[in-house]
């Protein structure tokens, strides 16, 4: 087994390893969030320890090294390198661990957290070190948070709570939200979520990237973001309305993940505004297939769930199979939509189909 840069072994710290794979590409994320990370190669090869039975003992064995060790006045933090590995070491905020570092001096904590997630080759350790950051408010820690967060399958929950308890933190998750996939996407938009400012454009043109996951936040983010709000201006750009497009796709068939269309009381405010600036935008490939996919989660889907009367459904519904039935867009879709593709064969048995779409 070798990591994206080669054979680096296992000394290389998560931090450095995050860092060189971020320097290769640093607007993007990490290809496959890094993995297999450096110590897959030894220490996590094999299956992990397992979680307590009893959720209310997690962390507890690994505060109680942290108050062992905080309690030895001159003990440095590399004596905590490789003190967790045979531990379940939650990647997410513990009261225990949270507790251990409240109870000690808050200088050492910060320095031994910086020390864990900046020198650590075990994600052991480094998470524990993230977890003791999390705790304080130094914005000096940001670039470092950040830089660890990039690792984000494992690393990102913790990431973006530590980075939620900053000035300046909204901005930072951001920078985070731009570079991090997968789960570490839903960890960090979720964040955004919880305190929209700066982030608010961000969230209504770019947070949905198009992976299934993004059905654990797409409520969230209408929501947070106001997206009825900003919808019905007359003056949408064409990225609000497209990725409008994708939230509503995605919250009508995110069923046991996040907030679905039925519990989004502006559902049919939002659909209705989305269909009228779809009709003046120009046919695109994407517009048309996610527009059909929506068009075929709302007529599966009763008015009244949607909060608009059959009416009001069969009038947004008319509107978008209105734009999905002109030439210039069944052109477009025909040239763009390769025949040979497993997408193709899908879409054309269930979504074309069912909605008598003609001319794919």
């Amino acid at each position: 087994m070798t990591t994206e840069l080669g054979s680096l072994g296992p000394q290389i710290s998560l931090f450095d390893y995050a860092l060189r794979l971020h320097r290769k590409d640093p607007d993007a994320p990490l290809p496959r969030d890094g993995e297999p990370y450096p110590d897959a190669e030894t220490h996590h090869r094999r299956r992990g320890p397992d979680a307590p039975e009893d959720h209310r003992f997690v962390g507890m064995d690994v505060a109680a090294i942290l108050d062992a060790h905080f309690a030895k006045a001159e003990a440095p933090p590399g004596e905590l390198a490789d003190a967790f590995h045979d531990l379940y070491v939650p990647a997410h905020r513990n009261e225990h661990i949270a507790a251990a570092a409240l109870r000690a001096d808050k200088r050492r904590v910060q320095q031994t957290g910086r020390w864990l997630v900046r020198h650590s080759s075990d994600r052991c350790s480094a998470t524990v070190g993230l977890a003791l950051l999390a705790t304080g408010w130094a914005e000096e820690d940001i670039s470092l948070i950040q830089t660890i967060g990039l690792l984000s399958n494992h690393f990102g929950l913790l990431a973006a709570n530590a980075l939620q308890r900053r000035r300046g933190g909204e901005e930072a998750l951001l920078w985070l939200a731009e570079r991090v996939a997968g789960w570490g996407r839903v960890y960090v938009v979720e964040a955004l979520c919880m305190g929209v400012f700066e982030s608010r454009s961000w969230l209504l043109r770019n947070s949905c990237d198009g992976d299934y996951l993004n059905g654990y936040f797409a409520g969230k983010v209408a929501t947070a973001a106001h997206l009825h709000e900003a919808i019905i201006r007359p003056d949408a750009d064409d990225d609000l309305v497209d990725h409008t497009g994708r939230l509503l796709s995605t919250m009508a068939g995110c069923s046991g993940m996040g907030m679905t269309l039925d519990h989004y009381p502006p559902a049919h405010i939002v659909l209705e505004a989305h269909a009228g600036h779809l009709s003046r935008q120009a046919a695109t490939v994407s517009r048309y297939t996610n527009a059909a996919e929506l068009v075929g989660h709302l007529a599966r889907q009763s008015p009244e769930r949607l909060g608009c009367t059959p009416e009001e459904r069969d009038r947004i519904l008319q509107q978008y199979l209105d734009v999905l039935g002109r030439e210039a867009w069944r052109q477009t879709v025909r040239a763009g939509l390769d025949r040979d593709s497993y997408f193709f064969t899908w879409f054309a048995e269930n979504v074309a189909a069912p909605l008598h779409l003609q001319g794919l």
